[in-house]
């Protein structure tokens, strides 16, 4: 499918036990909230893509700038808004899923702190405002059929690199168990160096979260251990399981 196509795909939702699924013409889940509490980040795959918070100290992340590359369900968005104080943008290709998200996902309002752009990923990232002012990039570029990523090349993930601030970093949604991750993780590698690149291990679902960082920062596991305790005392994420499934890819 082509990118411009992904701008009028049909946007549901479907409910069961709990969770509200926003779908994209299909039955493949492009985004879950749990209704009970809909600022927490429901799919195990998506709390991973808070991993850089183990790089940054705890105390500094209120104020920082966190943008999402495809809303789905808006999850990250509004736990960094809500949670974590951030301010937020999102680049969403199709008004339809924004629109959605305000109204059954319950996207905050946008305000000071808050901006949804209606665009093209590949085309947003390359406008001067953004280079260098995002600390947390979430990539989860996926079609109706989430068979592969939409953007995915060398090229586009240098241009997702140029974005983020020194401390900066991506995290990207891939699929673990396909034969297009290893040639994923190269494009990243390519873009962002061997030794920035960090990968966890597919969950039951197969996707495997890729992180690379602006610059590249080995913290000692005693140090990685600290952050992820404070990590599920302020935040309530899972982060001491993180450490057991996400290493980096260069030793």
């Amino acid at each position: 499918m082509k990118r411009e196509e992904l701008a009028s795909i049909e946007v549901n939702l479907s409910e069961s036990a709990g969770v509200r699924y926003l779908h994209l013409g299909t039955e493949w889940v492009q985004g879950s909230m749990r209704v009970a509490a809909p600022f927490d980040i429901d799919l195990e795959y998506v709390q991973r893509m808070m991993a850089w918070l183990l790089f940054v100290p705890a105390d500094s992340v209120a104020g920082r700038h966190a943008m999402q590359l495809g809303l789905g369900a808006g999850a990250i968005t509004k736990f960094c808004f809500k949670k974590l104080a951030m301010t937020c943008t999102a680049v969403e290709i199709n008004s339809d899923v924004a629109t959605v998200c305000r109204a059954w996902l319950r996207l905050p309002p946008e305000g000071p702190r808050l901006r949804v752009v209606v665009n093209d990923a590949a085309q947003e990232i390359r406008r001067a405002e953004w280079l260098g002012t995002v600390d947390a990039l979430a990539v989860d570029l996926y079609d109706d059929e989430a068979a592969a990523p939409v953007l995915d090349s060398a090229a586009f993930y240098a241009d997702c690199r140029r974005l983020l601030t020194d401390e900066g970093c991506m995290t990207v949604n891939l699929f673990g168990r396909s034969a297009s991750f290893e040639r994923s993780l190269a494009c990243i590698t390519e873009a962002f160096g061997a030794q920035a690149v960090w990968a966890f291990k597919p969950t039951r679902e197969g996707n495997a979260v890729v992180l690379a960082q602006r610059t590249p920062l080995r913290l000692k596991r005693a140090q990685l251990e600290d952050r992820a305790q404070e990590i599920e005392s302020r935040w309530g994420l899972p982060a001491r399981k993180w450490l057991r499934v996400f290493k980096a890819v260069e030793k």
